[in-house]
């Protein structure tokens, strides 16, 4: 689901290729475990999903580890909403099996939004991996370890009504151990046509809210200081409370994370238009630690190609949505997802998204040309008539605009103070920290004796980029 992906790392990129995790790893932590290597792509959920099967193993006896070579057990974690990254996954698979062949009793195995759709030809055709287990079968994974050690293919694809791994405790993996993600639910009730994830991960079910606010209150005793609440649609969220019967919404538990400490930040991905209410976003303004910052995915600003996507919503609705937003929270940032290119769009409909990039003042947005996925409602309903030459140009030209939209959006913060939770160091220098403000602008400024990430610092903005903020540490 092209909603899935506000996490990309980098700013106003062309997300045409997938995101990669590794784990870290203690070699001293390993004495006596078999060992297992797991990599992740695509979106949010992908990783805290790694985090899920990370837990599971390590309750098994099995401990992380970095170098592929030394790995018991090889894991990857795939994304199936782009061809890109399911031709990343078998690239690497094809890697894996060479690691394999050198090293025949280690065990390779797919999991994700991957398996389902191609776990025969992953097993049987390809023959390139020992197991394929779908989202909602982590807690399968011992039972089909043994299986494959026995010499037999370990398969659950299974998707479930009921499981949302609430007891599970996850494994934090490649951890800067300041910001975290927690899942408060899994699966997805929209249909939107373009979109595997209702038929990879099945229906939309969410996560009490007891297991989600004592998660994020174990997160803040350890340390982290920001944790974002995930799900498909998280605005849909609601747990009803088998005891009381009562019901909470996605609102009351942004309230209740909130109240965990003021010191611990809460953010939340992803909106759908349809579905975020001005009960959240009164919410927000409640609390100073509710980052203003939300993520509300257009994929067209036009209301006929809007319904083609069964998205719900038309031009109207989601400018409404916006307006509510920036009345409610003037200093809230929002970012988006734009697709170029989708079935039968004209050169006007185009235009009409280029149009609403400027109107709603993105900060920035996460931009695909449209790629068809076998199985989803376009895929069996509309024509892919849009030449690729022509998807590529128009995408080029949403993001040449948005990166115009997102200068001027951070030109307008120089001379601004902004709050800002230290992170770690910058990637370009370990003399300078970087962190995200409110908005989740990134910032990068020099350090200062005596802070260290998981500080909150203010940083006053001296210049800018379309990507990153720059400034200096003031005093409070």
């Amino acid at each position: 689901m092209y909603d899935n992906n506000p996490t990309l790392t980098g700013k106003n990129k062309t997300v045409d290729e997938s995101r990669q995790g590794e784990v870290f790893y203690d070699e001293a932590l390993a004495d006596g475990k078999k060992r297992f290597y797991i990599e992740s792509y695509g979106c949010q959920m992908n990783f805290s999903d790694s985090e899920i099967v990370a837990s599971i193993l390590s309750d098994s006896g099995f401990a992380p580890t970095r170098n592929v070579e030394a790995a018991d057990l090889i894991l990857i974690n795939t994304c199936s909403i782009r061809e890109k990254a399911e031709e990343t996954v078998r690239k690497r698979l094809r890697e894996f099996d060479k690691v394999k062949q050198q090293k025949p009793e280690t065990m390779v195995g797919v999991l994700g939004c991957m398996a389902e759709r191609l776990k025969t030809r992953f097993l049987e055709e390809e023959k390139l991996v020992d197991m394929v287990v779908g989202p909602d079968a982590y807690r399968d994974l011992p039972k089909l370890l043994e299986v494959v050690g026995e010499g037999e293919k370990g398969v659950n694809v299974f998707l479930s009504k009921e499981e949302t791994y609430a007891d599970i405790s996850p494994l934090r993996l490649d951890s800067n151990g300041v910001t975290a993600f927690i899942s408060i639910m899994r699966g997805c009730d929209n249909m939107c046509s373009f979109c595997v994830v209702p038929f990879t991960r099945g229906r939309e079910r969410s996560r009490d809210c007891f297991s989600i606010v004592a998660e994020a209150t174990e997160l803040f005793e350890r340390g982290y200081r920001e944790v974002t609440l995930l799900g498909q649609n998280v605005d849909s969220y609601k747990w009803e409370n088998p005891e009381t019967g009562q019901v909470v919404t996605f609102a009351q538990l942004l309230e209740m994370v909130a109240h965990v400490h003021p010191d611990l930040r809460v953010r939340f991905s992803t909106s759908h238009p349809k579905d975020i209410t001005d009960e959240v976003l009164y919410t927000m303004a409640r609390y100073d630690n509710i980052c203003n910052y939300i993520h509300l995915p257009v994929q067209s600003g036009n209301s006929r190609v809007l319904k083609l996507m069964n998205r719900t919503y038309d031009r109207e609705w989601y400018m409404d949505r916006v307006k509510a937003i920036y009345r409610i929270l003037p200093d809230c940032a929002i970012s988006s997802d734009i697709i170029a290119g989708f079935c039968t769009e004209t050169e006007e409909e185009h235009r009409d998204t280029l149009s609403m990039i400027e109107w709603a003042n993105y900060s920035m947005s996460y931009m695909f040309f449209y790629s068809e996925r076998p199985g989803t409602l376009a895929a069996r309903k509309l024509k892919d008539d849009v030449p690729e030459e022509v998807k590529k140009r128009r995408l080029q030209e949403i993001v040449r605009l948005q990166n115009q939209v997102s200068f001027k959006h951070n030109q307008a913060d120089i001379g601004k103070t902004f709050k800002v939770l230290i992170e770690g160091n910058s990637k370009r220098s370990d003399q300078d920290f970087k962190g995200r403000n409110s908005q989740n602008k990134m910032i990068v400024f020099p350090k200062k004796h005596g802070l260290k990430p998981g500080d909150y610092v203010l940083v006053k903005v001296e210049s800018a980029t379309s990507a990153t903020l720059r400034g200096h540490i003031v005093e409070n």
